[in-house]
């Protein structure tokens, strides 16, 4: 997420109860939280009485064109039904020059048995939510690549990384950013997530 301005206004794409928004906020930035749930969103302003929060999704996002300098968006592109929506939009709303930065669930070795974990825990009746299939997808290199190149985003850059750890709260944000260094570099089969930014180029 070092590619996203640190000034201007960012826009949080699925921004849940808004810990992103708040981290980024308390670091000097000024930005917006995005999410289809209310209750979410009540959460968020809570969380963040001066930061600013709508109701709204990424497929069809409620602003005018060019009103960003930044697009974020944490653990939510693998279960949007048309990526190809959201990362249009995205490109409408951000400035000519504006970065977008998507961290989502990547193909790599952990996740590709996770569909079979899904039907062998519907036959044997296994009833618990991380048993459950919310119908995500799981991105490798080369879509991600497509879809942002289609998109008309330029200088895409794709990361593997271990923890989506902006979006934890301390202490495990701490912890998480000393361990996630190691992994990467030693076990890279656990970097099971994908960090995909761009640019919206001038024209």
């Amino acid at each position: 997420m070092s590619v996203l301005p640190n000034e201007g206004v960012l826009l949080d794409i699925g921004c849940g109860t808004g810990l992103f928004v708040e981290r980024y906020h308390k670091n000097g930035g000024n930005a917006v939280g995005l999410d289809i749930s209310t209750k979410m969103i009540e959460v968020a302003r809570t969380r963040c009485k001066s930061c600013d929060f709508t109701i709204g999704t990424g497929e069809k996002i409620p602003f005018g064109s060019n009103s960003f300098d930044g697009v974020s968006s944490l653990l939510v592109f693998s279960y949007v039904k048309s990526p190809e929506a959201m990362l249009s939009e995205a490109y409408r709303v951000l400035k000519p020059g504006g970065s977008i930065a998507i961290c989502t669930l990547g193909k790599k070795l952990l996740t590709k048995g996770i569909p079979a974990l899904y039907q062998i825990s519907e036959r044997i009746n296994v009833n618990h939510v991380v048993m459950k299939d919310f119908g995500e997808h799981y991105y490798n290199k080369k879509e991600m690549e497509g879809l942002f190149t289609n998109a008309g985003f330029s200088d895409t850059v794709i990361k593997w990384c271990s923890f989506a750890h902006i979006d934890m709260i301390d202490p495990l944000f701490f912890l998480a950013k000393k361990i996630e260094p190691f992994v990467e570099e030693r076990i890279p089969q656990l970097a099971y997530n994908i960090c995909v930014s761009g640019k919206k180029p001038h024209r």
